[in-house]
């Protein structure tokens, strides 16, 4: 039964995260299956936090079945003690300050560069004023990697 589990469990996984191609390999990008696609996509993504959460309390997945106990080293040993719960939240929140100030920043930009670009044709000496915008924009991004350089470095 552990050597099937094995092996389904790892296929879910792989399964879950193969979930969003489906729709985009469909073409199913415009008008109602549009919102089929974003469900498709949000179930695929809790899938997976599923599975990452079910595996370490299952057991199936453990950091001491990396290594045997009679080969066990110092490195081993500290790297078996050395991951706590508090660490693994603070690598949990550097990846979402990095990714959600990433995607603020994209919205940020696909609003404020096609502004500019219309300003800046219109009349060229708004060029400068505009850039500074889609700057603005940008630097949502930057500060967000800041801030998860930030987290990592006080672990």
């Amino acid at each position: 039964m552990q050597t099937i589990l094995m092996f389904l469990v790892p296929l879910a996984a792989v399964l879950l995260l193969a979930m969003p191609l489906v729709p985009v390999y469909r073409g199913i990008t415009t008008g109602r299956r549009a919102k089929h696609a974003v469900i498709f996509n949000l179930c695929a993504f809790f899938g997976v936090a599923l599975l990452m959460v079910i595996l370490p309390v299952t057991g199936m997945v453990t950091l001491a079945e990396a290594a045997p106990a009679a080969e066990a080293t110092a490195e081993t040993a500290a790297a078996s003690a050395g991951m706590t719960t508090g660490a693994g939240m603070a690598y949990l929140a550097a990846a979402l300050v990095t990714g959600l100030s990433a995607i603020g920043a994209g919205i940020a930009v696909a609003a404020a560069a096609p502004a500019a670009i219309g300003a800046f044709s219109e009349d060229p000496k708004a060029f400068g004023k505009a850039l500074i915008f889609v700057a603005l924009g940008e630097g949502v991004a930057l500060y967000g990697l800041l801030i998860s350089i930030l987290i990592i470095n006080k672990l």
